[in-house]
């Protein structure tokens, strides 16, 4: 009652049909912190490849992120993990026509609800194997996870570049290093699919060969 956009959110949800299955083409996943560069190479990745490309949250329901991201963190996450179940949905009709690129997923919601439920430093994070860090078995499940990565300095320098307003959790990540410190291990702990990590620090078209590199050694293209 008191939100009425999370009534269209759950209207969308209810008519994803369930244990999604991905087609025939291969589906990688691009994960990183703001700035990484994920913008930019999934852009590549696409041309190149033919790709569709998918963003999460999806299109659907992404015109109200800003509304849920003022809400307290449950009901911010709960919008996000919905939103991974859409987007299944989405890249399951997509992966039976092309391959398919995804900037951002299931590791995403995680690894931001983990860091924001532990404080400190990363040793209180759960443990490595801690069912947290597994992918859910009613989702689909990309073939491929790459984690972008760039060192502290270097992804503050581009978001001062690109002068773009910032989320409250961008502005936490650089007000607190601890915080981002645990965001980056949780990606780190994620099994099946783990992330394979990428330094985003070099040119576009290092990173960008690097990544199309990686793919081709591990999906069938």
């Amino acid at each position: 009652a008191r939100i009425p956009e999370a009534g269209s959110v759950l209207d969308i949800l209810e008519k994803c049909p369930e244990g999604q299955r991905k087609g025939e083409f291969p589906v990688v996943v691009f994960e990183g912190l703001d700035a990484t560069g994920k913008t930019t190479v999934t852009q590549s990745v696409k041309d190149a490849l033919g790709a569709v490309l998918l963003r999460s949250p999806p299109a659907c329901i992404s015109q109200w992120r800003t509304i849920f991201d003022e809400e307290p963190t449950p009901i911010r996450r709960a919008f996000y993990a919905a939103g991974n179940y859409i987007l299944a949905s989405e890249i399951a009709k997509a992966s039976t026509q092309a391959p398919v690129i995804v900037d951002r997923y299931w590791h995403s919601t995680a690894a931001y609800t983990v860091a924001t439920e532990t404080d400190g430093n990363i040793q209180n994070l759960p443990p490595d194997h801690d069912a947290v860090y597994k992918w859910p078995e009613d989702l689909l499940k990309p073939d491929l996870v790459l984690l972008l990565t760039v060192s502290p300095e270097e992804r503050a320098r581009r978001l001062e570049a690109r002068g773009l307003e910032r989320t409250k959790e961008e502005a936490e990540l650089e007000a607190n290093s601890l915080f981002r410190q645990r965001i980056e291990e949780s990606y780190r702990r994620m099994v099946n699919p783990a992330c394979q990590e990428v330094d985003a620090s070099p040119s576009k078209e290092e990173v960008f060969k690097t990544v199309l590199q990686l793919i081709k050694k591990h999906c069938a293209l």
